[in-house]
């Protein structure tokens, strides 16, 4: 490009004024009319539709399952399915977009979602995963499901904009099944028998257990009373009719807005053209149709339209699990060219009806026939996947007379299922009644697990990067907790790693590499095949295996294990993700000016001077923007409030794979302590990157608690109040969640303006450990706020949330120990800065000059700065550069300008790519300003 503008420039420069100004205003155009770097999305929807329609004739010679997400403990649980042409996904849990990117799934073939049951360790990760596939032209899916499963898209309208994608929603009856080129699916509903009346001690009880799948009534549970005089002013979320509802709030912007359950906002709107505004409805409702078949993203409001009136509240589905019974097309044996020249069949026409399945007569009168020259015809396998969520769905599964078909009893050989994949809970596999089922297919069908029984959270790159970050310090960078991933038998484990932590209950987690397979070894996995039949590997199987029965069936996976069902069929363990942690080290150690600037890093470390009240902590869950990156994920930071004994925790923001990056920095066991002890949660504002992880949040906490048999107590929930749009929508369609959060309107305790009365304001003060929370709005977004929390020990920490350069966050922010500012932006792109609403590095610093913080730490990069930011002479002595999975204490912030000279080694070769990017816009730029001068 650089050497198109110098070519032209000297050019024109020789020629006649008249055509000097012809050739100038050529070259205006030529940048004014340069491919920008968005998507073509009509240009490529329209080409992936003609390659559709081209293969969908022909049934494809390559078919793999393969494992995503494991269903670890703070993992996503997904299966993908991938052929020549096409793609599938079975369960789509939150996180499972990151995985995605980061192991190069190409999303662009990706054509439909299978879900089990529409509950968010299932659905959580679709709104990114839709987001996605939008922007590589990707132009419909297919969600196949429950009913009323694509309420999830009318539920998160206002913050998953989807102008491009169309959402169909296929009819997953029992009387019906899907069909393509690759397979047919047979839809298999799972029915949730009537649970036995327990009595009135044993309630609680029940309702713990009940988390697995959508409650049957969500006006049963009484609301929480905060205290006698509070209930009025702190919004109480426990279900209650909605009605009801903060109905005498001190201040009616905050309990009678229609506003909080009817959000019509465009969060947006900045981004774009102004729309004309939409009509104000009524409150408290919403109407949709939930078995519509359709969910156009452009027509997405004319689907959720609000009625007037208080109509009656939409229930849960209650009581279907779609179970998936995949049958692959059989495919035509390929043409045997060598077969077809012994049989003198000569190159023309005639391979061409062989191949077809026609017979041919040669020249000298002999009939060649498709069968003597073609291979045997592939039947295509079959394979199961099930989700079976609590015991009350047992009866039902032994009931259905499709999965007998496919078991012991089959009539054929071929129509036994290869695989089973279980997305079922850990505690069913375990009961008895699951196991007599799981044991009535032979030995030689494949179970994967994919449930809390694996301990793999699928990625590599946040544990390459860690070990890396951790050379320049133990202990800002520590080593993640998560030790569920397999490691490199002949590598050792870096010194200064996290220990295994011990659990109260044992049985939760399983802290294996792997768990023994007892069925592995006695079948050696050998491939089905006309000499080694399913009955002999049955009883083979049979004389070797010496386990229990249910144990010997099950197969605990990684990331990335295998299952081939065309054209070689069979397990492959070979791809499994592995870590290696010496070599992420060597990697970078093989630098000499590191090696010297680590040395000089580590003498300034050791004069470090440790506090005894050493509060605040921040741990950085996620410092990117927008979209997860492999090693940035989207915005959250935990705030460790006080000290080891009361150990509360407050989380700032919440984007998607936030509960995840709990799990993988404390590892699984120290995380049920983190999160039963989160006693807040503050949401700046309601972009998706910064809220979509809550649910899984606030779910994974009701876990902890349950597991470390604490009461269940609801957190804080400091949140535009408009968040409640979509909670109560969730809460009545899919799952129980409004009883976990007590919502405090960020608007109710802005600076100078706090709406809530004192004593209201001193009890969640002293609930949290604080002497004082402040918000004010900020320039972002509509309802966008920062925040100011001041500790016990008098330290105050300001968090920006998403803004511009904003007077309100400096007058709040006054004085701050810390402030924690986003930095979307390299100066350079100031202009693109403004157009989104977010501040550049330089900016930031100055708001923290102005606002007099000591000290000034830099969050919510661009993506484009996965690695590293570019430095600016504005980093002073009291600025540090935020990354995930960094932890922060009192005493470690004057350290991390110190950190500068060698991040900036460690990530040599992206910031001489930024440096190199920077270089060529001022050319550019200067090519641009001299033209038009």
């Amino acid at each position: 490009m650089l050497r198109i503008i110098k070519t032209s420039l000297s050019s024109h420069r020789s020629l006649p004024r008249h055509h000097s100004q012809d050739a100038k205003t050529l070259l205006l155009n030529l940048l004014e009319n340069m491919p920008k770097d968005r998507k073509q999305i009509a240009e490529t929807q329209m080409h992936r539709k003609k390659v559709k329609e081209k293969h969908s004739k022909y049934v494809p010679g390559k078919v793999t399952l393969q494992v995503l997400g494991t269903g670890a403990v703070g993992a996503p649980r997904s299966l993908y399915m991938f052929s020549d042409q096409s793609r599938y996904l079975f369960n789509c849990g939150e996180g499972t977009q990151r995985l995605a990117h980061e192991h190069k799934m190409k999303l662009a073939k990706l054509e439909h979602i299978f879900i089990t049951q529409p509950v968010w360790r299932n659905i959580g990760g679709l709104p990114g995963i839709a987001l996605t596939i939008q922007d590589v032209g990707v132009p419909e899916i297919s969600l196949h499901g429950p009913p009323g499963l694509n309420n999830i898209f009318t539920a998160t309208k206002r913050f998953v904009v989807l102008k491009n994608l169309k959402i169909n929603m296929a009819t997953s009856d029992e009387d019906v099944s899907f069909s393509d080129n690759v397979m047919t699916v047979h839809y298999v509903p799972l029915l949730e028998a009537a649970p036995a009346p327990v009595k009135d001690d044993k309630v609680a009880a029940s309702d713990a257990k009940q988390e697995t799948t959508p409650a049957t009534d969500s006006s049963a549970t009484k609301p929480t009373d905060t205290s006698a005089k509070n209930k009025d002013h702190v919004c109480s979320s426990k279900k209650t009719k909605l009605k009801n509802r903060l109905s005498s709030s001190v201040d009616s912007s905050i309990s009678n807005s229609d506003d909080e359950f009817n959000d019509s906002t465009d969060y947006y709107a900045y981004e774009r053209k102004k729309k004309k505004p939409e009509k104000r409805v009524s409150r408290y409702c919403y109407r949709f149709r939930p078995r519509s078949r359709s969910v156009d993203s452009a027509d997405a409001g004319e689907d959720s339209k609000f009625a007037s009136g208080l109509i009656e509240e939409q229930t849960k589905v209650k009581g279907v699990s779609m179970a998936y019974v995949c049958v692959l097309k059989s495919r035509p044996g390929a043409l045997n060219l060598e077969k077809c020249l012994r049989m003198g069949v000569r190159p023309g026409p005639l391979l061409g009806k062989l191949k077809s399945g026609e017979d041919v007569k040669l020249v000298n009168g002999k009939v060649v026939t498709a069968q003597d020259v073609c291979e045997p015809d592939d039947p295509g396998l079959i394979f199961i996947v099930v989700d079976c969520p609590n015991v009350n769905y047992l009866d039902s599964l032994h009931a259905k007379a499709i999965f007998k078909k496919h078991q012991k009893t089959a009539a054929l050989e071929r129509d036994i299922a290869s695989v089973v994949i279980h997305f079922t809970p850990k505690e069913i596999v375990n009961n008895p009644r699951y196991q007599e089922w799981m044991e009535k297919f032979p030995l030689c069908t494949t179970h994967l697990m994919l449930n809390e029984f694996n301990t793999c959270m699928g990625s590599e790159a946040v544990h390459r990067i860690q070990h890396k970050l951790n050379l320049l310090s133990p202990d800002i960078f520590p080593l993640l907790g998560d030790k569920g991933s397999k490691i490199n038998d002949s590598q050792q484990i870096i010194p200064g790693a996290f220990k295994k932590p011990k659990l109260a209950d044992s049985s939760y987690l399983l802290y294996k590499d792997e768990v023994p397979d007892v069925r592995l070894s006695s079948l050696q996995r050998t491939p089905t095949s006309p000499t080694n039949s399913i009955r002999e590997l049955t009883k083979s199987a049979a004389a070797t295996s010496s386990a229990a029965p249910g144990k010997e069936l099950m197969l605990f996976p990684r990331t990335f294990c295998t299952y081939h069902l065309r054209p070689k069929k069979g397990l492959d363990r070979s791809l499994e993700l592995v870590l290696n942690p010496n070599e992420y080290v060597q990697e970078s150690l093989t630098m000499g000016e590191l090696q010297a600037e680590l040395r000089k890093l580590k003498i300034k470390l050791l004069k470090k001077t440790f506090r005894t009240d050493d509060f605040p902590k921040l741990v950085f869950l996620g410092t990117g923007s927008c979209i997860p990156n492999k090693t940035r994920n989207t915005s959250g930071i935990l705030l460790s409030l006080s000290g080891y004994v009361e150990n509360k925790h407050m989380l700032l923001d919440c984007g998607e794979g936030t509960y995840g990056q709990i799990i993988r920095f404390f590892g699984a066991g120290p995380a049920q302590n983190v999160l039963a002890n989160l006693n807040a949660i503050y949401i700046s504002h309601l972009h998706a990157d910064h809220h979509i992880g809550l649910i899984g949040v606030l779910q994974g906490r009701r876990r902890a608690l349950d597991l470390l048999k604490l009461e269940r107590r609801p957190l804080y929930l400091f949140a535009p109040k408009q968040i409640m749009t979509w909670l109560s929508f969730y809460d009545r369609c899919f799952e129980n969640i409004c009883e976990e959060f007590e919502l405090v309107p960020n608007g109710s305790i802005v600076q100078g303006g706090c709406l809530l009365p004192k004593n209201v304001k001193d009890t969640v003060l002293n609930n949290m450990s604080l002497l004082d929370i402040n918000t004010c709005l900020v320039k972002h977004c509509p309802n966008a706020f920062g925040v100011s929390i001041t500790c016990r020990n008098g330290y105050k920490v300001t968090y920006s949330g998403d803004t511009m350069p904003c007077e309100a966050l400096i007058s709040l922010g006054i004085g701050s120990d810390i402030l924690i500012h986003e930095a979307t932006m390299e100066d350079e792109l100031c202009h693109e800065a403004t157009i989104k609403m977010h501040s550049t590095t330089n900016q930031a610093i100055t708001i923290g000059k102005r606002m007099r913080a000591k000290h000034i730490i830099l969050t919510h990069f661009s993506q484009r700065y996965a690695k590293l930011p570019r430095f600016t002479e504005n980093f002073c002595t009291n600025v540090g550069i935020a990354f995930d999975n960094m932890q922060i204490s009192t005493s470690d912030l004057s350290l991390m300008p110190d950190l500068f000279p060698a991040l900036k080694l460690l990530f040599a070769e992206q910031y001489e790519e930024l440096e190199n990017k920077a270089l060529k816009r001022q050319v550019k730029e200067h090519a641009k300003r001299k033209l038009t001068s």
